[in-house]
């Protein structure tokens, strides 16, 4: 949940704006007494006049008052919850609550949200008491993932008789952010040896910080039976030993957000397809203990924390992290993977699974290369043609490449790559992976293919 709210005593519009806030009703009234003035002065009856002079006063007096009304009303909003997924609901509760010595006349509440996340709401509030507080919700939904902003909130005044209303707006705001939606994917054991998982794991050393040396200084909590006598006589000061723990499992998804790789937009586009498979992957890979990172053709890097694999709250604040990001990711003017390729240079990774759009032949050499940075990788290979004719279209890619011919190249280089088309569902061609991944590769060197039949549950 996420709530803020501000005290709502938000200063007078100037005098002007306030009889621009006339209704009609406050305009006939002022036409009508006008008029029934004019006419009982060029037909001399007093009588007339002096309704003609009660109908044109009363809309001003009413703008006067209303306008040197100070409401002390503080409001607040809160959204259940305030990250949802694309095509749920999440509720927004408003409360206002009056804050002065006075009561309120009635209120018209008003918050303003962008026109994806439906109408906007309007309601209608009694008298509020002092001390007294008024609670009203709504709900919103959005096919489109993205950051919305909700508010600010505003309150309009009327006066009793509705001769005027005034807007008058809160401060504060939220945003209710949309994220893709993650499909559940089944256990699968992913062939290859990936330094740090599966059957292949190693252990490290349990770091505490940067200044960690062997042994290291006691710290408050830390086991006495782990003092090193030998280290604290030497350094004058209480030494622990480090114990060992496993390594985490690490793993990189890499993300195609290209221009050019992709045709179409809107949620059934390939590129949505591809964001919703990218986070689906990394939510289902930080459940299983792996530390994640999104990683797209620019080399910008959303890396998960040092325990990433933990459960708890570090492994919630990493899913957090990273559906954030893929709520926002739009389409690269890149052209080139070169960006990724130089991101994974500096290491070997672990497990890559990659979403690519359509590649030529450079781009398909490359992704080779990229290939041989990691132990185990997995390509879901979108074709945006294929998309564009929507299910049993002709599989072209938009260079004159067949699809067939790309695919052969990237499992040449050492991927497991499946083309994806229009109405799959990653969870069938998640369990494909595993199916294809425990074939020999065709090309694949025969040390790799010895050491690939270790592997990793994903």
């Amino acid at each position: 949940m996420s709530g803020r709210g501000s005290t709502a005593a938000p200063e007078p519009d100037g005098l002007r704006a306030a009889f621009g806030g006339l209704t009609t009703r406050g305009r006939s009234f002022l036409a009508a007494g006008l008029a029934a003035a004019a006419c009982a002065y060029l037909l001399g009856q007093a009588d007339l006049l002096r309704v003609g002079l009660l109908l044109a006063v009363l809309p001003p007096v009413c703008v006067l008052v209303l306008h040197r009304t100070r409401y002390r009303v503080a409001g607040s909003r809160t959204l259940a919850p305030a990250r949802v997924p694309a095509a749920a609901e999440a509720r927004v509760r408003l409360r206002v609550e009056n804050v002065g010595r006075f009561p309120t006349g009635v209120l018209m509440l008003q918050d303003r949200v962008p026109y994806v996340l439906g109408p906007r709401p309007r309601f209608v509030l009694d008298r509020v008491e002092p001390g007294g507080s008024r609670e009203v919700s709504y709900r919103v939904r959005s096919d489109l993932r993205g950051r919305y902003p909700l508010g600010p909130l505003q309150l309009r005044l009327t006066d009793p008789f509705g001769m005027c209303e005034l807007t008058r707006a809160f401060s504060a705001s939220d945003a209710l952010t949309v994220v893709p939606r993650a499909e559940p994917l089944p256990a699968v054991r992913l062939s290859g040896e990936a330094a740090g998982y599966g059957d292949g794991r190693h252990s490290s050393l349990a770091l505490a910080g940067e200044d960690d040396v062997i042994p290291r200084g006691y710290r408050h909590g830390d086991d006495l039976r782990r003092v090193h006598w030998r280290a604290t006589a030497r350094h004058g000061e209480l030494m622990v030993r480090r114990e060992e723990q496993p390594r985490k499992a690490r793993c990189t998804v890499l993300l195609d957000t290209r221009a050019v790789a992709h045709d179409g937009s809107g949620p059934d586009s390939a590129f949505e397809w591809a964001v919703a498979g990218a986070a689906s992957v990394a939510l289902h890979l930080l459940e299983r203990g792996f530390a994640v990172r999104l990683l797209t053709d620019t080399g910008s890097a959303v890396p998960g924390p040092e325990t990433g694999g933990a459960a708890g709250g570090e492994s919630a604040d990493a899913a957090g992290l990273l559906l954030d990001t893929l709520a926002l990711v739009e389409h690269s003017a890149e052209e080139s993977l070169a960006g990724a390729y130089d991101a994974l240079r500096g290491g070997t990774e672990g497990l890559l699974i990659a979403f690519f759009g359509d590649l030529d032949e450079e781009q398909a050499a490359l992704a080779g290369r990229i290939r041989r940075r990691c132990a185990t990788g997995v390509a879901f290979v979108l074709d945006g043609d294929a998309w564009s004719r929507g299910p049993g279209g002709i599989r072209f890619s938009g260079g004159g490449t067949p699809v067939a011919e790309r695919l052969r190249r990237l499992r040449e280089a050492g991927w497991t790559a499946l083309p994806v088309a229009p109405g799959d569902a990653l969870a069938d061609l998640w369990r494909a992976a595993d199916r294809a991944g425990a074939e020999p590769a065709a090309g694949a060197a025969p040390g790799r293919e010895a050491a690939g039949r270790r592997g990793a549950t994903a």
